[in-house]
């Protein structure tokens, strides 16, 4: 059996319940069935960015996103070099060919 997935709007209310409401963390996670430990890292989690946490599944946070885009950029610039890189020595050749070609 996966393990169990629980939306914003849950978790939400669960680190409502402890930071708002006032009740233990272990209380909140015994009622609602959550992990305490898992419980925690949620209340973890909104502590340091209540607007991006828990973005769902598929999504990244604004941050890892742009990072995310900034190392596929990176891999495409890099493959370009090692593309380049192996063609200068081709065009150079070519060149060489074709300007001894037009002295003759």
């Amino acid at each position: 059996m996966g393990r169990k997935q629980y939306d914003r709007e849950f978790k939400i209310n669960a680190i409502k319940l402890v930071l708002e409401q006032g009740m233990s963390t272990q209380q909140v996670s015994e009622d609602l069935g959550v992990g305490y430990s898992t419980l925690g890292k949620w209340i973890s989690d909104y502590q340091q960015d209540p607007k991006h946490a828990f973005p769902g599944k598929g999504y990244m946070k604004p941050a890892e996103s742009e990072l995310h885009q900034l190392r596929k950029r990176l891999r495409d610039v890099e493959l370009e070099r090692d593309i380049l890189k192996k063609a200068i020595p081709i065009l150079a050749e070519i060149r060489k060919r074709n300007s001894s070609v037009s002295n003759s």
